[in-house]
């Protein structure tokens, strides 16, 4: 499934995506906020894409492949809207992680927008 908004293209993620996810969430730039730091290896990058996938499976949303819609083959980002518990309480997390190379475009408003009214339909 390959959907699009003004600019991006949000795609489900798949097990090939690791090097790229590792980029990105592997950044110490990009965990700045991020209380569990950088993800240190090729191996939890891989397990977090299995949680992803998983989680489209079970619920029909989650973590998207970002890239923007001009080139579409070059991955600039990672998010979408995501269910989980925490203290016995169900949460929606939307979240997003962008290489720093695409901050300041506005893609965050622009990916937060569509994945919650995607969310709404649901």
């Amino acid at each position: 499934m390959q959907l699009e908004t003004k600019r991006l293209c949000l795609r489900l993620p798949a097990s090939s995506d690791a090097n790229e996810l590792l980029s990105i969430y592997g950044d110490p730039a990009t965990n700045l906020v991020n209380p569990a730091g950088p993800y240190p290896d090729i191996q939890c990058a891989g397990k977090a894409l299995e949680r992803w996938i998983d989680h489209w499976d079970n619920y029909g949303v989650g973590n998207w492949v970002i890239s923007p819609i001009v080139q579409p083959e070059i991955i600039i980002g990672f998010g979408g809207l995501t269910f989980s518990r925490y203290a016995d309480i169900s949460i929606n997390n939307l979240g997003h992680r962008f290489a720093t190379e695409a901050w300041g475009k506005s893609f965050t408003t622009e990916l937060a927008e569509y994945a919650w009214n995607m969310h709404l339909v649901y």
